[in-house]
């Protein structure tokens, strides 16, 4: 290993992203829906990286189209589990259905696993979170001690009271679901991450590499990735592409980019040169 990749290496490692007091190598959390086989969905994982994959618990439970076979189809002592609430209208539907996920966790061997990616979506057309039942729900999972990752609007006084309740993290929405349209809402992505001590993982809108590479650049700490994935025409390559995408937008939000300049500013110096 050169000296150049050793420093990679180790700034990788002390660059975990830690959440409710665990920590992942990986910063691209990924899902389990809309792939077109199961191969293709282990295929992409495999290319990803990510060591976080969301479950929709409702859609394992009735074993929903795409989904039968998928606890059996998914390696889960390498891969942490994120069960998420998904078609729930409610915030008693919300806390109802984490409570099951935190037992299908527990079925799949993960006895320590009180994570559960809290969705409160109301409205069938957008697919736009709920903010008032998300909070209440928040609120009474975090009393019974879950990991709370909370989909949202790109609410910043929302995403502070989330916090506030004992959420590990905000996971604000950069444009609908599935929607592809990338980051529609970068002003207040960039508030919440500004004030948030927690960290921010955006979900849902991004469409393509460059998209993510976005979301990082601007400071945010992970993304999570399902639909660009699992409708790509090649949902490995894809995978694969959004996973280098996140650690280069990650290494150039450390590295610090340039300052923007109304003019140009010569590369060259201007001093010295031949015929002055």
């Amino acid at each position: 290993m050169t000296r150049v990749s050793a420093v990679s290496a180790a700034a990788q490692q002390d660059d975990a992203l830690v959440i409710g007091g665990r920590s992942f190598r990986s910063r691209l959390m990924t899902g389990t829906g809309k792939y077109p086989s199961l191969q293709a969905m282990q295929a992409s994982l495999e290319a990803s990286s990510c060591e976080i994959v969301t479950v929709a618990v409702r859609r394992v439970q009735s074993q929903a189209a795409g989904h039968e076979g998928l606890m059996e189809a998914i390696d889960w002592g390498r891969i942490w589990m994120l069960p998420n609430t998904a078609g729930c209208a409610t915030a008693e539907e919300a806390i109802r259905v984490a409570r099951l996920g935190r037992e299908l966790a527990k079925l799949a061997g993960q006895e320590d696993n009180n994570f559960v990616k809290l969705e409160v979506i109301p409205d069938s057309k957008h697919l736009l979170p709920d903010p008032i039942g998300t909070l209440e729900a928040a609120e009474q999972l975090v009393k019974e001690g879950f990991t709370v990752l909370p989909y949202i609007n790109a609410d910043p006084l929302l995403a502070q009271r989330l916090e506030e309740a004992g959420c590990a993290t905000v996971m604000p929405l950069g444009s609908p679901i599935g929607s592809g349209q990338g980051i529609r809402n970068a002003a207040n992505i960039a508030l919440i991450i500004e004030n948030a001590r927690v960290p921010v993982v955006v979900d849902a809108g991004l469409g393509v590499p460059s998209e993510a590479a976005q979301a990082m650049e601007m400071g945010a700490d992970a993304l999570l990735i399902n639909s660009a994935i699992a409708l790509a025409g090649n949902p490995a390559a894809m995978a694969k592409a959004m996973a280098m995408a996140c650690e280069a937008g990650r290494t150039a939000f450390h590295a610090g980019r340039l300052p923007i300049r109304a003019e140009a500013n010569p590369s060259s110096p201007t001093l010295g040169r031949v015929g002055t």
